[in-house]
């Protein structure tokens, strides 16, 4: 049996693969990102997990792949983790660009990963290679949910947020100034909770119309330099980018495609899959490249 994981910031989705490729156990827990995650809640919120209790005996193959999983000392605390709980398993630990290759395409492409945080990289039809290390949501993670949601805190407090979105983002959020300071600088996990803002862009609640992000020129605009900065950064670092298509993994993008496909236009660069959720193409993956 393979455990495959699919590890966010945010939540990490689990799924427990037969010899036969059927799905035997699918479940979550909540995120596993080993940079920003301190070791002792890693341990904690897999254990809690009744779904993955009987199998920290059982003898398998356990491929993790998560985001903060770029260098090498959070790759060494998590698989310690994973190896002291799973304790008869052969455990990898891979970066989530890894496992968003996998279900994005099989041909060469640069994929990206748009999700609590940003990332990509380079498939040459055989090996992922990354160009730039990330530093993670403090310094880089252009287009992500906490890129958002720093962005629309910003623009709330320095009043550039129209007045109609600004009543109803303070009525959906509590946007008391010490409020925001204790989960920034005090609470674990500060780009989870800048993430958890970006929803007001992506779901529209009952007092805007579905399409906002087209006929709202501030959410266009928002989204627009995001993505635009994300290009510049993470897509042209590549000399490849003119060459092979570029494919997109999580709901941001799926959200964002129109909005994706005219930042790229300028650049002349060809948009290819968009994948909200990359678990089920992961399990394709596995069913065609791993299984005995």
């Amino acid at each position: 049996m393979i455990l495959i994981t699919d590890g966010g910031s945010t939540k990490c989705d689990w799924i427990l693969l037969d010899s036969a490729g059927e799905v035997v156990l699918k479940t979550r827990s909540l995120g596993l990102n080993p940079a920003v995650v301190p070791e002792e809640d890693l341990l904690k919120r897999i254990s809690e997990n009744q779904d993955l209790k009987p199998l920290f005996d059982t003898k398998m193959q356990l491929d993790f792949y998560g985001a903060g999983c770029g260098t090498k000392t959070p790759v060494a605390i998590l698989k310690g983790v994973l190896e002291s709980i799973f304790v008869n398993s052969t455990v990898t630990v891979q970066e989530d660009t890894v496992a968003a290759v996998h279900a994005a395409t099989s041909e060469p492409g640069i994929v990206c990963i748009l999700g609590t945080g940003s990332n990509s990289s380079y498939f040459d039809g055989k090996k992922v290679h990354s160009s730039v290390e990330s530093l993670g949501y403090t310094l880089m993670d252009e287009a992500s949910g906490n890129y958002f949601g720093k962005r629309l805190i910003r623009d709330y407090f320095y009043k550039k947020m129209p007045s109609v979105l600004a009543t109803e983002f303070a009525r959906r959020f509590n946007l008391d100034a010490d409020d925001i300071k204790l989960n920034l600088y005090k609470k674990p996990n500060p780009n989870m909770y800048l993430a958890s803002f970006a929803e007001f862009i992506f779901n529209p609640g009952e007092n805007r119309p579905k399409n906002a992000i087209e006929i709202n020129g501030y959410f266009y605009k928002l989204i627009s330099e995001g993505m635009l900065n994300f290009i510049e950064n993470r897509i042209l670092c590549f000399k490849e980018a003119q060459h092979v298509p570029i494919h997109f993994i999580g709901s941001i993008a799926h959200f964002s495609e129109d909005i994706i496909r005219d930042c790229m236009k300028p650049y002349h660069l060809e948009l290819g899959n968009i994948i909200r959720r990359p678990i089920d193409g992961l399990i394709e993956y596995y069913r065609k490249n791993r299984l005995d």
